[in-house]
């Protein structure tokens, strides 16, 4: 509760700080927010509106019908007791979803007075809006981390001791380890917490546009650009935390800027001549070996050292299979479904056994999978996925060797089955295909896979 009073303390002190008449609403339809140029424009005072519905404060709002419909509506001239101004409306969403709505207004004699201001009111609108849901993007905190593996809790320990430090972070691992969990809850134990938590993924956003993401750039900075500029990033994580993921992936020369940001505390959006001050945390992802990028010049070293000031390797799933039985268990709590779901003794033994490549998240997708496949309440061998009955059998049959030559026959047939079945697939459609590139009919396949007793 401390937490989102900071949150909602940090959000009214940026809507204090606009010049323009502004107010929130949540889904219910109640104010939530008002700053005092709102007051200033309409001449409703705060303790008149605030904690009420808008409606019943201001009968002919159209706010409410904004937040119904999800469509921003422009320059709506209004007019009440004698005061005449215009307001632009839009949904505010967060995960898809529309949780309030905002109004900016200005007085018709500023309209006239301050033009230009005006273009620049829709960016204000988007910037908070994009504010408003950034807060709620650091959801996660270590206790969401499960597992009571001695590597993990070790690292676990080293991440909260250093969270409190302004330090800047390296973690690495492979893909699907939870990286970004880790960062999510080291800003939410810092002193920052109350700030925004800005994620970007330098590997998702093509290289020429990835330089404008961070920094932004100023009106008329390049070809097609917005006519009013466009805020990045770094700005919007000012006094907060920046998640560089997949850092491997970003280009030379964009390294070479965020080093110069990262050293001298200043940016420089494009097309603009003023240095911004900024303090901004940096948290780096990657599942790429840094180190070896450096030696192959494909990564700066001075940018390496600079971002691995700390350093949090997460071990991967297959480095602490003796937390894959709780972490079952917590995506099976964490299931929307009403019915609660047991999952047998020898699939749990079979999900141990398995490497997982793509770790939790390979993981999770295999557990949901499951549990949308059972009839009923428990999750048993058929309801796993077929890549991980494949590679079960496969294993399964390499740890008999044969002890005689019919045996060693057998044995070599059933592995040249396996091994195609594994390539094709366990389906009607993929048996087909296994028998074809064997040579054999499918009658054939059937009745061999019954003869070495190969149960898919």
């Amino acid at each position: 509760m401390q937490r989102e009073n900071k949150k909602i303390g940090w959000l009214e002190g940026i809507i204090e700080a606009v010049h323009d008449g502004i107010l929130v609403i949540d889904r219910d339809g109640i104010v939530q927010l008002i700053n005092e140029e709102y007051t200033n424009i309409t001449g409703v005072k705060r303790e008149q509106i605030i904690g009420k519905t808008l409606v019943e404060v201001r009968p002919g709002a159209q706010l409410p019908t904004v937040l119904k419909t999800g469509k921003v509506m422009e320059g709506v001239f209004r007019k009440e007791k004698g005061m005449e101004y215009v307001v632009d409306m839009a949904p505010i969403y967060e995960n898809s979803e529309i949780i309030g709505a905002v109004s900016i207004c200005k007085s018709i004699p500023e309209l006239y007075e301050l033009s230009k201001e005006l273009k620049k009111s829709k960016q204000r609108v988007n910037q908070l809006e994009k504010a408003v849901g950034l807060i709620h993007r650091a959801r996660y905190t270590f206790s969401d981390i499960i597992g009571g593996n001695t590597h993990l809790r070790k690292l676990i320990h080293q991440a909260k001791k250093i969270s409190t430090s302004n330090l800047s972070i390296l973690i690495t691992g492979e893909s699907g380890t939870g990286k970004e969990l880790f960062a999510q809850a080291i800003h939410q134990e810092s002193t920052r917490n109350a700030q925004p938590f800005v994620p970007v993924n330098c590997a998702a956003i093509p290289s020429a546009l990835l330089e404008s993401e961070l920094f932004g750039y100023e009106e008329g900075a390049f070809t097609n650009s917005k006519k009013e500029g466009k805020m990045g990033l770094f700005e919007l994580a000012n006094k907060g935390t920046l998640f560089l993921d997949e850092i491997g992936d970003m280009p030379l020369d964009l390294q070479a800027k965020l080093l110069r940001v990262l050293q001298e505390g200043t940016f420089r959006k494009i097309g603009g001549l003023k240095e911004q001050q900024i303090d901004v945390r940096i948290i780096a992802a990657t599942n790429k070996d840094l180190l070896n990028m450096v030696q192959r010049e494909r990564f700066r070293e001075d940018l390496y050292y600079r971002i691995n000031t700390v350093h949090l390797p997460i071990p991967s799933l297959r480095q602490r299979k003796d937390d894959i039985p709780e972490i079952v268990a917590s995506i099976i709590r964490n299931q929307k479904h009403i019915r609660e779901f047991q999952i047998e003794e020898d699939v749990i033994n079979i999900l141990t056994e398995y490497d997982w490549p793509g770790n939790i998240r390979e993981l999770k997708n295999t557990i949901n999978y499951a549990v949308n496949m059972t009839d009923n309440d428990s999750i048993t061998y058929e309801h796993l996925p077929e890549t991980i009955k494949v590679h079960f059998l496969h294993k399964k049959t390499k740890t008999k060797p044969p002890q005689s030559l019919e045996a060693l026959i057998k044995e070599t047939e059933r592995k040249a089955i396996m091994d195609t079945l594994k390539e094709t697939g366990v389906s009607v459609k993929g048996k087909k295909e296994a028998a074809n590139k064997l040579g054999i009919s499918l009658a054939s396949l059937y009745n061999k896979l019954a003869k070495l007793q190969i149960n898919l």
